[in-house]
């Protein structure tokens, strides 16, 4: 499902207008119609009840006239409230408050946070909400803040109109105060925000409505967002023909694993060969080797000397030097530990072992060096990196907190991938992919069952396996969070969503594979 900014919002409206022809009140007229239907057909039996209409002075509040005089007309007791003197109403909004007059409507005017105690103390069935719109771009208060206050309070299903008002349609970051709807009708194309948490989790149910944009703008326009769902990415994993070969679907080495976390770098060869991968190599410490050599029958391992229970960087960089060269892909980081050791290897790693036919994915503990070191290094690989980091890793990685991370998760993903040049994740619930080239996508999939050990593990490795199969970085990176997730959907839907594990999500993968590619 593709996703718009604000500003292309803006710009589908204008292209349809002046370059299609496209009447710009129609534009508003089938909006506001077309969010009294939703309500009506949502809510049946509230409606009855009334409908309280709280308009701001923009065209958000004009499409909630336009809702208004819809409902007043089809026979339900409306009140509307205007945040502001209806001659600070201009172009269509006017037109639409006027309308809506003329249809026998009555509009309170409210300009002042006492005046609310008279107008909201008769509770309404549902509350439609034309505040703000698209646009907001600054934190809400005073007035709108209060008025925001009042109607969550009411705990009555709310309506809002193309997106909760408080919510920063580019991020999904709460902009100090937001309307907790019950179901957001939003027209054309859905928003970042009304997928990206924190802001998702204020839009409700979306609906995402045609009301007669052209469909030569969008084409212009080329958005580069996509909330992934099972038609985005069918068709980017290629079915395999009869007469294939191991050698076919590429060699992944997984660098992983320390004292202690031996897990890590099974569950990472383990998603890499559940994932597709033809061959895969775990290079792990000589402490582990016996361990992962004997945890899983198809994977081959290299032990490598270790001190201290972590990779010795100058052992393993010798190694890797010869070993790295058949390999299509790397995976690395996941339960390495942070030491002198592992620092000298990942720098040896971005420095060296990346090529431009080998891309390689940093996960775990290889963040963690990578904050230390200097994740801007990454600009000088010769290859494709890919990043994974969940909202702690990022947090160092950008020097924020996690609570700045979580506040605005897009701007957390899109910042590291302009930093580094890699392709960047941000894992959690609606997990943000970002691309050097602009690109950003949120994941559909997933569920709260995922929060459980060695997830990420699974994850990197799929992903490795990804990669090892020449996709690109961006389409490998986004194949595999969306199948980690389906598959995890289809776990879920078994057993329950809480109690599995992720052997569980491992052993769904082929199923899940097939049901996406063939």
């Amino acid at each position: 499902m593709k996703l718009l900014t604000a500003a292309q919002s803006r710009e589908l409206d204008q292209l349809s207008q002046a370059k299609y022809g496209i009447a710009s009140y129609s534009l508003m007229t089938n909006a506001g119609e077309t969010v009294a239907r939703a309500a009506i057909e949502k809510y049946p039996a509230r409606i009855s009840e009334g409908v309280l209409i709280v308009a701001g002075k923009g065209n958000n509040g004009g499409d909630g006239f336009v809702t208004a005089r819809k409902l007043h007309q089809d026979g339900v007791k409306v009140r509307a409230i205007l945040l502001a003197k209806a001659s600070a109403l201009k172009g269509h909004a006017a037109r639409a408050h006027a309308d809506f007059i003329s249809a026998g409507g009555a509009v309170t005017e409210v300009e002042t946070e006492p005046a609310l105690n008279d107008v909201m103390l008769e509770r309404p069935g549902i509350v439609v909400d034309a505040i703000f719109g698209t646009g907001l771009n600054a934190e809400v208060n005073g007035l709108p803040c209060a008025v925001i206050e009042r109607i969550n309070a009411l705990k009555v299903p709310t309506v809002a109109i193309d997106i909760a008002s408080g919510i920063n349609s580019d991020t999904g970051a709460v902009m100090g105060a937001a309307i907790d709807a019950s179901l957001t009708v939003t027209f054309g194309f859905a928003k970042y925000g009304h997928v990206s948490y924190p802001g998702a989790g204020y839009c409700g149910e979306l609906k995402v409505a045609e009301i007669g944009f052209a469909a030569q703008a969008i084409s212009e326009i080329a958005p580069k967002g996509l909330f992934l769902d099972a038609k985005d990415v069918r068709g980017w994993m290629t079915p395999r023909t009869d007469n294939s070969h191991k050698g076919m679907y590429g060699h992944v080495m997984v660098i992983a694993g320390s004292r202690g976390k031996a897990g890590a770098a099974l569950l990472s060869s383990r998603g890499a060969l559940r994932a597709g991968a033809g061959l895969v190599t775990a290079a792990i410490p000589n402490c582990v080797a016996d361990i992962v050599s004997s945890g899983q029958a198809e994977l081959m391992t290299e032990a490598i000397a270790d001190r201290d229970g972590h990779f010795d960087g100058r052992a393993a960089t010798e190694a890797l030097a010869s070993l790295i060269k058949p390999m299509n892909s790397i995976v690395v980081g996941p339960g390495i530990g942070v030491s002198e050791g592992t620092e000298d290897l990942i720098a040896w790693l971005i420095n060296e072992a990346v090529q431009p036919d080998r891309p390689m994915l940093i996960d775990a503990d290889g963040l963690n060096i990578l904050a230390h070191i200097g994740p801007e290094k990454l600009r000088n690989a010769k290859g494709p990196i890919v990043l994974t980091p969940h909202p702690g890793e990022m947090s160092r990685l950008l020097g924020i907190s996690t609570k700045e991370v979580n506040a605005d998760r897009i701007s957390a993903a899109k910042k590291l991938a302009e930093l580094t040049g890699a392709v960047a994740l941000l894992k959690g619930a609606h997990s943000v992919i970002a691309a050097p080239g602009g690109e950003v996508y949120l994941n559909s999939t997933g569920n709260p069952g995922m929060g459980t050990p060695g997830m990420g593990d699974a994850l990197s490795g799929m992903t490795g396996a990804f990669l090892a199969q020449r996709m690109d970085s961006l389409r490998a990176l986004a194949f595999g969070v969306f199948l980690h997730g389906y598959a995890a959907d289809r776990v879920a839907a078994r057993y329950g969503r809480v109690g599995y594990i992720v052997g569980d999500l491992l052993d769904e993968l082929p199923r899940a594979i097939d049901t996406l590619v063939y």
